[in-house]
């Protein structure tokens, strides 16, 4: 934490303050407690006189339609269009970060646009995204305006996806979740030393939001693991993950192993091999889930849904791009009718692969 002059800002709705004068932020598990002048990890939410503020309502560094394969999601409105946008900071640190330029920017550094929660809930109507998400970083710490603008979406008949590593408060969780339609979470690894040396957080408080997001919301859930090799790419890590989500989660949540390429504090660990993702689909397939992706290659038998009663390829995928269809109306496998877990249209959208930059208005 450190002091710093606060902006414009909104007031937070989880934090509680202490015997010894200081606030304690509430909504993560790293319960910053802080003095006057003093941000969170994060960054963007603060203590402002005798409350904790969110300090980035309403701005954004961008905003864009997005294949929503690419959050991943396989089985949410596959082939559609997702209009994302994300803000600053995060409350993680991760060596790894793929997005780093957002995640790890100050509040000031990369917010450009401005936008109400009305104005991006009309912004993808216009555009025909049927959905919304917040990503490129973390929601979880701009809560009160990603459910504001998951309020207006819905409002609007729009969708929303909360892409997050799930390291959020038990207090928070519900008013989150309860907004979103899908999620993808981060599975970072399976040991509380990968979190503590390469994120300095903490892997039993992501298991508790998996399990609730499962079992406690109606948000459809994916899971994402990037594999980092001689970090969380072993056999036996991946294995342990794998028969974890199978126990704790089912066999329908999808899980998608991601291939690291060298950033922001890893710029010296190689690219991971094709091999290493195809090894550990077929060790989580062995676990005994039913839909489990690679991402980040190409690999389009990798990439494609397959039904986990017959095996007939449901969905084609070369990329981002939808090169087969054979689901029937309500999501049934179109030669022998089993059901497929997700949310799906009567058919495909076409989006493709496009990525297309788009300006909202601040109104």
């Amino acid at each position: 934490m450190e002091n710093i002059g606060i902006g414009a800002s909104v007031p937070g709705r989880y934090w509680h303050g202490l015997a010894d004068g200081r606030l304690q932020c509430d909504l993560c598990p790293r319960e910053c407690r802080l003095h006057e002048g003093q941000r969170g990890l994060c960054f963007v939410r603060a203590r402002e006189g005798d409350q904790i503020v969110l300090t980035t309502y309403g701005r954004s560094s961008g905003f864009c339609l997005d294949p929503i394969e690419k959050k991943p999601l396989n089985h949410f409105l596959p082939g559609t269009s997702v209009l994302s946008f994300g803000t600053a900071g995060c409350n993680l640190t991760c060596k790894f970060c793929q997005n780093w330029d957002i995640s790890k920017a100050r509040a000031d550094d990369q917010l450009q646009q401005h936008a109400s929660p009305e104005a991006i809930a009309q912004a993808a109507v216009e555009s025909g995204a049927p959905s919304v998400a917040f990503t490129y970083n973390d929601p979880v710490i701009f809560l009160e305006y990603a459910v504001d603008v998951a309020a207006a979406c819905r409002e609007a008949g729009v969708k929303t996806v909360a892409v997050t590593a799930g390291y959020i408060s038990e207090a928070a969780r519900p008013e989150f979740f309860a907004a979103m339609d899908a999620a993808n979470i981060d599975l970072k690894g399976f040991t509380e030393n990968f979190y503590r040396k390469l994120c300095t957080g903490s892997l039993d408080a992501v298991l508790d939001t998996l399990r609730y997001v499962k079992h406690e919301t109606k948000t459809w859930l994916e899971i994402t693991t990037l594999l980092i090799p001689g970090e969380n790419d072993s056999s036996q890590e991946v294995g342990a993950l794998s028969e974890w989500v199978m126990e704790a989660l089912g066999p329908d949540v999808p899980l998608h192993f991601t291939a690291f390429h060298p950033d922001w504090k890893m710029g010296d660990k190689p690219p991971t091999p094709p091999s290493t993702l195809t090894r550990a689909q077929a060790i989580a397939r062995s676990a005994g889930l039913r839909y489990v992706y690679t991402g980040n290659v190409y690999d389009e038998a990798g990439q494609s849904t397959y039904c986990a009663a017959c095996g007939e390829r449901l969905i084609g995928r070369d990329g981002y791009t939808i090169t087969d269809w054979r689901l029937d109306v309500g999501g049934r496998c179109g030669s022998c009718g089993a059901p497929c877990p997700g949310l799906f249209d009567a058919l495909p959208g076409g989006w493709g692969a496009r990525r297309a930059p788009i300006l909202i208005s601040a109104a």
